[in-house]
Formats: C-alpha cells, sequence, structure tokens
C-alpha cells in the first residue's frame, strides 16, 4: 500500500481534468493505497509567492509530502504551462531549502541536491491542443520544465508524464481510452 498526496488544480468539478482525479482516485483506493488529495481552488490556494516564509498552508502540504510515497499533480496546460493556482504551489511548496539545496562547487557555481529522493511523481496533463503542435512547435516544453526542471532538482527521478490532447475536440471513445490510461497508470504508482 502506498500513500499518495495528489494535488489538483483545475477550477471546474465538471472537467476532464475532474474525471482524471476521480478515475485516479477510485483507481488507486481499489488497489489499496491511500490518497490525500488537496483541491487548490476549493482551498483557495494563495500562489503568490513575494519571498515570505512558508505559511501553515505551505508547511501542511510539506508535512503531507513528506508522509507520502508519490505526488501526483492533475492540471490543464495553459499557454504552455500548469495553472497560475498549481505553478505558484510548485514555487511556494517544492522550494528551497526544503524540497532542495545547491552544493557549491567553486565561485558562485554549484549544483542542486533534491532532498525529496526515493519518492514517485506522477504528472496528468491536459491540452487543447493537437500533439503535433506541442511536440514540433514548443519542443514539449511543459514537459521538460516538469520533468528536469522541477522533480529532478527535487531529487524525484522516478516521474511518469501522461498526456491527453486535444481533450476539447476528441471523441467520447477517446476520452474513454484517456481514462482507461489513467487507470492503468494508478496501478502502477
Amino acid at each position: 500500500m502506498k500513500k499518495i498526496f495528489l494535488i489538483y488544480g483545475h477550477y471546474n468539478d465538471k472537467s476532464f481534468n475532474a474525471a482524471i482525479r476521480e478515475t485516479f482516485i477510485n483507481t488507486a483506493e481499489e488497489k489499496g493505497h491511500s490518497v490525500d488529495a488537496v483541491d487548490l481552488y476549493k482551498e483557495k490556494f494563495d500562489p503568490v509567492f513575494a519571498g515570505e516564509e512558508p505559511d501553515e498552508i505551505v508547511l501542511n502540504h510539506r508535512k503531507r509530502i513528506e508522509n507520502s510515497d508519490a505526488i501526483v499533480l492533475i492540471a490543464p496546460i495553459w499557454n504552455f504551462r500548469m495553472p497560475a493556482i498549481v505553478e505558484g504551489w510548485i514555487d511556494k511548496v517544492l522550494a528551497p531549502p526544503w524540497a532542495f539545496r545547491f552544493k557549491r562547487l567553486f565561485g558562485n557555481y554549484g549544483y542542486p541536491i533534491g532532498n525529496l529522493k526515493g519518492k514517485k511523481a506522477v504528472v496528468f496533463c491536459t491540452y487543447g491542443s493537437p500533439q503535433f503542435a506541442v511536440r514540433t512547435f514548443f519542443l514539449n516544453m511543459p514537459t521538460k520544465r516538469l520533468r528536469r526542471g522541477v522533480f529532478n532538482i527535487c531529487g524525484i527521478t522516478d516521474v511518469v508524464y501522461r498526456r491527453y490532447f486535444a481533450v476539447p475536440f476528441v471523441s467520447e471513445e477517446k476520452r474513454k481510452q484517456f481514462l482507461d490510461d489513467v487507470k492503468k497508470t494508478a496501478f502502477n504508482v
């Protein structure tokens, strides 16, 4: 049994992202995992970071991550990034020196040392764009940034990234295929 900390970042409970969340939670719990879910919009998480010390909410989320085996993010990709509320969560919660620190090599140069080693990350993202556009024109920026620029720096190297393209335009059959993929991913957390 694994402990999963799930961050959900969509404002609409009737969205396809909500279907992903429900499918993942139901499947993971069916397998015997425990899922600790946070809905950033319902929690009214403040994404603005202005250099302040972590507040009680940030400290609470960090403690929940410490007690988990895996972190799951579910959010759409808007303008080739996650919604501001999720990006702000990343900036505030997965911040140094808690999530990673820099080891100085010489002068002002160094490299990050992740403090979250041994954890797994699973990211589910929906896109309005077709896969061709994201891969060709935007070089998979959201994938690379989250995998390398967020999780790897935090020490999380086991990252599963599931993407569902052109969601507003696909058939119900295709959406069912997407949700079957969510189930398979939940079974393998």
